[in-house]
């Protein structure tokens, strides 16, 4: 019995790694590979469902206590003009990001955060703007290296690897139509505001940010700056959106060691070329 199982395990994985759409990196930009094929244990549509659910729940929480930021604040505009620059290169990461329904807002609150869902659901908290003093270039990195979790569907990876623990009862289940793996892992109320990832997510939301941003004429050597600020603002007090992150030091190195890579997108869109672009200045 222990070997029938151990054999339909591995032959509904392969066959969950087989399954499903391969969303190919683009052949310019960041050099990062294929999203997890994992990741297709957990249905999509049944994620971004839940997730729908609980971004509007935290919306209207916020509105009863006057925290939601209105349409006619010139923060919410400001950071729904670069999601406007930003979210048309969403799909050359993921190709179903084009029917995904996006929405960006703004939350009152001193915690320095930013996060989006699957299925394109953007928050911001004010204490991110305000104690960094955000430029527009290091708004668009934080929130490329955001949608990026979203566009290579991080938290649908995170989600199949947690039940990987149970999936011999799981799988045989699966087999014997009883249920089904992923939709177990969504339907036991998890919570994907605040949702953490591993540090190779978090360096590959890096990357595919900093090339969202560079497409979208952004410069991507804000990222540098950026991660200075994040790395003062935590000798003061930690962030909580720096709690699960990479070390600034790292992330900056990486950022350096990769702008070969985007530079050449980010003078495009700027209609120039690396050559001509002047020096970055914070």
């Amino acid at each position: 019995m222990k070997k029938y199982l151990l054999t339909l395990t591995f032959v509904f994985l392969g066959a969950c790694a087989s399954s499903g759409p391969k969303h190919l990196a683009p052949t310019d930009g960041v050099k990062v590979g294929e999203s997890s094929s994992l990741r297709n244990l957990v249905p999509a549509s049944q994620l971004e469902q839940t997730a729908a659910r609980q971004y509007q729940d935290m919306k209207r929480q916020a509105a009863n206590k006057n925290a939601l930021a209105p349409d006619s604040n010139p923060q919410v505009i400001r950071l729904r003009a670069i999601a406007k620059k930003i979210l048309p290169y969403a799909q050359v990461w993921n190709p179903d990001a084009q029917n995904w329904k996006w929405e960006i807002n703004l939350f009152v609150s001193e915690e320095v955060n930013a996060f989006c869902m699957p299925g394109g659901k953007i928050a911001f908290y004010t204490g991110i703007l305000e104690k960094l003093k955000l430029n527009d270039d290091e708004v668009a990195t934080v929130m490329g290296h955001e949608v990026a979790h979203a566009l290579r569907e991080h938290a649908r990876d995170r989600l199949a690897k947690s039940q990987l623990g149970n999936l011999g009862a799981n799988v045989l289940s699966q087999a014997l139509g009883l249920g089904s793996l992923g939709s177990q892992a969504i339907n036991q109320g998890v919570q994907l505001v605040g949702l953490s990832f591993s540090r190779a997510d978090e360096k590959d939301a890096d990357l595919v940010g900093m090339d969202l941003a560079a497409r979208a004429g952004y410069d991507p050597r804000a990222g540098v700056s950026l991660w200075q600020k994040m790395g003062q603002l935590s000798k003061e007090r930690p962030a909580e959106w720096l709690s699960t992150h990479p070390s600034g030091e790292s992330r900056i190195y990486e950022i350096q060691r990769n702008l070969f890579d985007v530079l050449p997108l980010y003078a495009k869109a700027k209609n120039t070329t690396v050559d001509q672009l002047p020096d970055y200045k914070p």
